[in-house]
Protein backbone atom coordinates (compact mmCIF):
# COMPACT_ATOMS: atom_id res chain seq x y z
CA UNK A 1 0.00 0.00 0.00
CA UNK A 2 1.39 3.45 -0.84
CA UNK A 3 0.36 6.93 -1.58
CA UNK A 4 0.94 9.04 -5.07
CA UNK A 5 3.53 11.43 -4.84
CA UNK A 6 1.47 14.09 -4.89
CA UNK A 7 0.75 13.58 -1.13
CA UNK A 8 4.20 12.58 -0.35
CA UNK A 9 4.05 8.30 -1.12
CA UNK A 10 6.47 6.93 -3.78
CA UNK A 11 3.54 5.82 -5.74
CA UNK A 12 4.64 1.94 -5.09
CA UNK A 13 1.44 0.63 -4.81
CA UNK A 14 -2.56 0.96 -4.21
CA UNK A 15 -3.72 3.89 -2.11
CA UNK A 16 -5.75 2.51 0.90
CA UNK A 17 -9.01 3.93 -0.62
CA UNK A 18 -8.52 1.84 -3.88
CA UNK A 19 -8.19 -1.46 -1.35
CA UNK A 20 -11.62 -0.32 0.29
CA UNK A 21 -13.16 0.35 -3.03
CA UNK A 22 -11.42 -3.65 -4.21
CA UNK A 23 -12.87 -4.85 -1.04
CA UNK A 24 -16.46 -3.36 -2.01
CA UNK A 25 -16.24 -5.10 -5.22
CA UNK A 26 -14.67 -8.50 -3.82
CA UNK A 27 -17.34 -8.54 -1.32
CA UNK A 28 -20.18 -8.15 -3.29
CA UNK A 29 -18.95 -10.23 -6.49
CA UNK A 30 -18.77 -13.07 -3.48
CA UNK A 31 -22.18 -12.12 -2.62
CA UNK A 32 -23.26 -12.21 -6.06
CA UNK A 33 -21.76 -16.25 -6.57
CA UNK A 34 -23.24 -17.52 -3.44
CA UNK A 35 -26.71 -16.19 -4.44
CA UNK A 36 -26.09 -17.61 -7.61
CA UNK A 37 -25.29 -20.90 -6.52
CA UNK A 38 -27.98 -20.88 -4.23
CA UNK A 39 -30.80 -20.08 -6.85
CA UNK A 40 -29.04 -22.64 -9.67
CA UNK A 41 -28.27 -19.10 -11.86
CA UNK A 42 -25.01 -19.69 -13.89
CA UNK A 43 -22.84 -16.68 -13.70
CA UNK A 44 -21.14 -16.27 -17.27
CA UNK A 45 -18.34 -13.43 -17.19
CA UNK A 46 -19.49 -11.63 -14.13
CA UNK A 47 -17.93 -7.70 -13.99
CA UNK A 48 -18.44 -6.22 -10.65
CA UNK A 49 -16.27 -2.80 -10.27
CA UNK A 50 -16.50 0.25 -7.57
CA UNK A 51 -16.12 3.08 -8.05
CA UNK A 52 -15.75 6.26 -5.59
CA UNK A 53 -16.50 10.05 -5.91
CA UNK A 54 -14.14 11.77 -3.20
CA UNK A 55 -15.27 14.52 -0.69
CA UNK A 56 -12.75 16.00 1.13
CA UNK A 57 -11.00 13.31 3.16
CA UNK A 58 -14.01 10.50 2.57
CA UNK A 59 -16.08 9.09 -0.29
CA UNK A 60 -19.51 10.76 -0.75
CA UNK A 61 -20.78 7.82 -2.49
CA UNK A 62 -19.92 4.54 -4.13
CA UNK A 63 -21.29 2.61 -7.21
CA UNK A 64 -21.00 -0.63 -8.24
CA UNK A 65 -21.44 -1.75 -11.64
CA UNK A 66 -22.11 -5.39 -12.07
CA UNK A 67 -22.32 -6.90 -15.69
CA UNK A 68 -22.57 -10.79 -16.63
CA UNK A 69 -23.87 -12.30 -19.41
CA UNK A 70 -26.36 -13.99 -18.14
CA UNK A 71 -30.11 -13.01 -18.37
CA UNK A 72 -30.90 -9.11 -17.35
CA UNK A 73 -33.75 -10.22 -15.04
CA UNK A 74 -31.94 -13.05 -13.26
CA UNK A 75 -29.06 -10.68 -12.71
CA UNK A 76 -31.37 -7.96 -11.16
CA UNK A 77 -32.34 -10.93 -9.20
CA UNK A 78 -29.52 -11.50 -8.24
CA UNK A 79 -28.23 -8.02 -7.22
CA UNK A 80 -31.25 -7.54 -4.97
CA UNK A 81 -30.18 -10.64 -2.95
CA UNK A 82 -26.75 -10.01 -2.82
CA UNK A 83 -27.13 -6.74 -1.55
CA UNK A 84 -29.12 -8.57 1.67
CA UNK A 85 -25.66 -10.46 2.56
CA UNK A 86 -22.60 -8.52 1.57
CA UNK A 87 -20.50 -7.97 4.64
CA UNK A 88 -18.88 -4.53 3.37
CA UNK A 89 -21.74 -3.59 1.07
CA UNK A 90 -24.02 -3.73 4.45
CA UNK A 91 -21.08 -2.14 7.11
CA UNK A 92 -20.47 0.50 5.08
CA UNK A 93 -24.63 1.25 4.34
CA UNK A 94 -24.69 1.85 8.46
CA UNK A 95 -21.74 2.53 9.32
CA UNK A 96 -20.24 1.01 12.64
CA UNK A 97 -18.37 2.73 15.65
CA UNK A 98 -14.72 3.20 15.04
CA UNK A 99 -12.50 3.44 18.21
CA UNK A 100 -9.25 4.74 17.86
CA UNK A 101 -6.72 3.50 20.95
CA UNK A 102 -3.12 3.26 21.75
CA UNK A 103 -2.30 -0.16 22.04
CA UNK A 104 -0.91 -1.21 24.96
CA UNK A 105 3.09 -1.71 25.60
CA UNK A 106 4.05 -5.34 25.61
CA UNK A 107 5.56 -6.63 28.85
CA UNK A 108 9.62 -6.67 28.60
CA UNK A 109 11.71 -8.50 30.23
CA UNK A 110 13.14 -6.21 33.07
CA UNK A 111 17.00 -6.17 32.39
CA UNK A 112 19.42 -7.35 35.80
CA UNK A 113 21.21 -4.65 37.33
CA UNK A 114 24.80 -5.21 36.27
Amino acid sequence: MDEPRSVGGSDQGPQPTDLLLASVSSCFTVALAYCAARQGVELVDLRVTATGVYDGPRFASVRIEVSSGCERAALTQLITAAEKVCYVTNTLRRAPEIEVALAEEPNRAEVPDA
